[in-house]
Parts: structure tokens; sequence; C-alpha cells
């Protein structure tokens, strides 16, 4: 499809900018309604990450029934529906959810918010699928990779300034401790998502009524990959499967021999060694969700070695590698901040309650801010003088950015002050790899392990600043895993890109994986306060230790198919 050379439709992109900037505000805000979930609704460190699991396992459901419906009409729906019809229908659902959310709020439920938070997920999968597309139709094709990269940065934004305002609303400005938190009301929370739902709905009526907007229709017909389907729809029933002795709790469970049913009037108890027994039983069933994803794509692969037919994008080693990659991105990007407010409670860590982690939440998803801010530079032609005065001034002007922001919200930000080493590190590393993707993240990827580390081996502030380092390690990442694993598609670059999209769904699975090897390790180590959650930033290591590895190995692979990978341009973003 072709798009003509237009005028930038300021009026549109404007409101687009919104909705990349509220994709970001819930995620991040999510890393302050986890620990506030956990206090609140009597929950253990697996049960906390759930929020992560209904909010990703949306988009990888979402993009999955849009392969599903494209599939059986042999064409792209979201082409057909056109991209501004998409934005407005994924609107539409997302309002939806912020609808259900609301009402389950007043109920206090936290199972129903999770139904929420899950639906209003599924409307960002549909917009996240159309947006980058949409933005190029919003004006000139030849500017378009400018406009992603502006909206890029307000997705960044609302993911520094969302901890900060869901922190708000569900606190206030009283210092809150954690046994405290069961008694406060949801109030505030209904208030957030009335505001959040109004905004989903102006948003779509604005698209929807607006004449000047391109349609951006597609009819082109999709390659056939029927056998990349039923995989999928398995792999899918698998993980179903997987997480419902995973949600099953201690009552009614037979665990090495003991049949547990504690809860008939109150007083039963489960000693420490059936704990442990159950944590272990649950960590086996978490960790095979894990193994199905793997083990499901490389299958594709090695099948598609013996037979092509069928199978689309997945027949390339490149794309196969790259969704794994998308995978543990996207996981260790949310489990670091998802974990980190248990983290900052323990002694040796601060001891901060729920209602004080909000600047460190927020610094991490600034950091992430901070990498793509200087990450963006590369998009514009500047002279090669200005372009590195930007990467060194970009990341310092968001770092006080972010402190001025914590600042205004009344919280204290000396902690935080001398971050700034980590963050010149980071500028030395962009310097240093000059937007050659496989060489970023090679580098950026080497930190992360290093970072993480250092932070499993430390305690104290010096840890936290390399734990919130990973954001500044993930900063730049997806843009350089999507470009290397579409490059040498052809035709099956959509398809390849919908494939990437699936799996989001890492931050999903990952996080409560780190959660309960957290629950499992301190129920191994009860004298060790704060050993589970500590030592389960392991995690974070091994996932970083793969995308060090997956720059090496892609590299390789599309050498062989005679692409010059450090000149992909990485122009995508998220």
């Amino acid at each position: 499809m072709t798009f003509q050379k237009v005028e930038t439709n300021k009026g549109a992109l404007t409101t687009l900018i919104v909705v990349f900037f509220f994709w970001g505000f819930i995620a991040a805000g999510n890393g302050v309604f986890i620990p506030f979930c956990k206090h609140k609704f009597n929950l253990d460190q697996f049960q906390s990450q759930l929020v992560d699991f209904a909010f990703y396992f949306a988009y990888f459901i979402g993009a999955l029934f849009l392969f599903l419906f494209s599939s059986l009409r042999r064409n792209d729906i979201v082409g057909s529906w056109g991209y501004k019809k998409s934005i407005v229908y994924g609107l539409v659902l997302s309002l939806i959810g912020a609808v259900v959310m609301i009402l389950m709020v007043n109920e206090e439920s936290f199972y129903g918010m999770l139904l929420g938070l899950f639906i209003v997920a599924l409307g960002f999968s549909i917009q996240q699928t159309a947006a980058q597309p949409f933005a190029i139709a919003l004006g000139d094709p030849a500017t378009g990779s400018g406009r992603i990269t502006f909206c890029g940065g307000m997705n960044s934004l609302g993911s520094t300034i969302g901890p900060i305002v869901v922190a708000f609303a569900l606190f206030g400005k009283a210092a809150v401790n954690d046994t405290e938190i069961a008694g406060l009301s949801l109030e505030k929370v209904t208030f957030l998502y009335v505001g959040v739902g109004l905004l989903f709905l102006v948003a779509a009526a604005l698209f929807h009524f607006s004449k000047k907007v391109p349609a951006g229709v597609m009819t082109e017909k999709t390659e056939p990959a029927h056998k990349a389907l039923y995989l999928l729809l398995t792999m899918t029933a698998l993980l179903l499967i997987c997480f419902v002795p995973i949600f099953k709790s201690y009552n009614g469970l037979n665990i090495g021999g003991v049949y547990i049913n504690y809860i008939l009037d109150g007083t039963e108890k489960i000693t420490d060694a059936l704990k442990l027994e159950f944590e272990l039983y649950r960590l086996k069933w978490t960790f095979g969700a894990l193994l199905i994803v793997v083990v499901s794509i490389f299958l594709a692969y090695f099948s598609s070695k013996k037979n092509e037919t069928g199978w689309g994008a997945l027949k390339y080693p490149q794309l196969v590698l790259g969704m794994l990659a998308i995978f543990v991105y996207v996981g260790v990007e949310v489990s670091i901040q998802s974990n980190l407010g248990e983290l900052l409670k323990q002694p040796s860590f601060g001891g901060l309650t729920s209602a004080e982690i909000a600047p460190y939440i927020s610094m991490f998803w600034g950091s992430m801010m901070m990498g793509r801010w200087a990450g963006a530079v590369g998009a514009f032609e500047f002279k090669k003088s200005t372009n590195q005065l930007l990467t060194i001034l970009l990341p310092l002007l968001a770092f006080v950015l972010i402190l001025g922001l914590s600042s205004l919200a009344n919280y204290d930000i000396k902690p935080l002050l001398w971050y700034i080493i980590c963050i010149v590190i980071q500028i030395g590393a962009f310097l240093y790899c000059r937007n050659r993707p496989a060489t970023t993240l090679l580098v950026f990827g080497l930190l992360g392990m290093l970072f993480m580390i250092s932070g499993v081996l430390s305690s104290g502030k010096f840890a936290i600043y390399c734990f919130l380092s990973g954001g500044l390690c993930c900063s730049i990442m997806w843009p350089c895993i999507f470009a290397l694993s579409v490059a040498g598609l052809g035709k099956y670059t959509t398809q390849g890109s919908a494939f990437l999209i699936m799996m989001i769904l890492g931050g999903g699975i990952i996080p409560p994986i780190q959660g309960k090897l957290a629950d499992y390790l301190q129920s191994a180590q009860l004298e060790k306060v704060g050993f589970g959650i500590h030592n389960s930033y392991w995690v974070p290591v091994l996932c970083f230790a793969y995308l060090f590895v997956f720059a090496i190995v892609v590299r390789k692979a599309l050498k062989k198919q005679g692409i010059d990978f450090e000149n992909v341009a990485a122009e995508k973003g998220h």
C-alpha cells in the first residue's frame, strides 16, 4: 500500500500520542499496583505477579486471535479493517475493560480486577498491531519513522509518570505502612479508571469521526501458515493446562502423600515442610509453562526444515531465535520492576513501604525513557557531533525530569542521586555501539548480566542501583531484536512481525516464575529475611544471558543469508 505525500495530521497524531502514553502509563503503574494488591488481598509473591500475567497474556491472546482470523480469511484482518478502524476497535475494547475494572474495584474482587486489566490489554494488543503503520499514514511516509520514535518517547513518558500517579491514587499523600493497606478504600482507583476510560472514549471518537485521517486499508492476501496456527493453538491450550495447578491453593491438595484440607474451622495449620513441598509443586508447573513455549517454537522451526509448507515465517532461524528473544526481553523488563517493590521492603534494601516505592519504579521506567530518547537521535539526520552531544545530554535531561516529578510528588530523591553513575555507563555504551543493532544488543546484554549479578551478590543502595540499571539495558533492546529478527523475511515480514508481537507473552510468564522462585527460596530459608526475593533475581541474569547469546548467534545466521546485520535499521519502538 502506498500513502500519498501529505502534511502531518497533527490532530490525529496528538490523539495517537495519548494512546501510546497510556500503554506505558498503565503497564508501568502495575509496578506499584502489584505490591499494593499483595497486602490488600493477602497474596503471596507469585499471586501478586498474576497482575502481569493477566496484562501480558492478553497481548498474546489478542495477537493469536488476529492471526487466527487472518488465516481463516487468508488476508490480514487488521489491514482489511484499516488501521484507523483497528485503533478505534482496540480503544473501545480497552474502554470495556476500564468499565469492568471499575465494577470489580467496587466489589473489591482481585480476580475480577485481573479480568478488567486483561480486557484493557486485549484492546492494547489490537491498537499496537495497527499503531506503527498508522503513524506512518498520518503524514509523509519519509518522516514516518520520526513520528513512531516520537510516539515511543511519549510511551516512555507515560511509563515514568504512571507509578507516581497510581501511587497517589492508591495512597494519597499519607505515609501508609503495609499493615494499613488492607483497610484502604479502592475509591481512588475507581476515579483513575473513570478518567482512563473517558480518554479511551474521546480518543476513539476523535479517530472515528475525523474525515482527514486515512483509513489505511490493505487488501493484499497473506501467506497461509496453517501448521504454525495449529501449533500456536496447541501451545495456548497447554499453557492454560499448566496454569490450572499453579493457581491451586493449599486446601484440598495432595502433596507428598499428605492430603491437605486445613480450611475447615480455621484452626489447622500447614507445616513449613509442607509449604516448601507446595512451593516446589507450583514452581515445577510454572517452569513447565516456560518449557512449552521454548519447545513449541523450536519444534516449529525444525519441522519447517523438513517441509516448509504451512509454516510461513517460522522457517527462518533469525525469527525463531528472535521470538524467544522478544519473549525473554519483555519478560525481564517486566519482571525486574514487578518484583522490585517487594525487594525494597526488605530491611537490607531500605525497608520501604508500598507507599514509598513509587520513585524507584518511576526511575526504572524512566531508565527506559533515557535509552529511548538517546536511541531516537539516530532516526534524525544530525551532524555526527550533534548526534553525540544529544546522546549525552538527552539521558541526563530525562534523569533530571524524573527526579523533578518525584520531588513534586513529595518523595525523597536523595537516595537516587548517585544513580547518575549508571546513566554515564549507559551513555558510554551508546557512543560505542553507534546504532549497530547486533553490537548494541551484545553490549547491553552483557551489561545487563553484570548489573544483575552484582545486585544479587550485594545489598543496599548499590544493589538497588544495579537492579534499576536493568531498565537502562532493556531500553534499546526492542528495536534491535525486532530489526534483526525480521531481516531477510521478505514477503513473510508482516507475518513474522505478528509472531514477534505474540511473544510479549513473556511479560506474563517470566514475572510469575521469578515470583514463585522467590516464594520457594524463602520457604527453604525462613530464617533469612528477604533471601527469596533477593536471590530470585538470578532469573533476570539468565534472561540477559540469552539476549547476549542471541546477538552472537543471529549475527552468524544472517551472515549465512548474505545480510549485513550491522546496517539493518532499528526503527521500530516498543
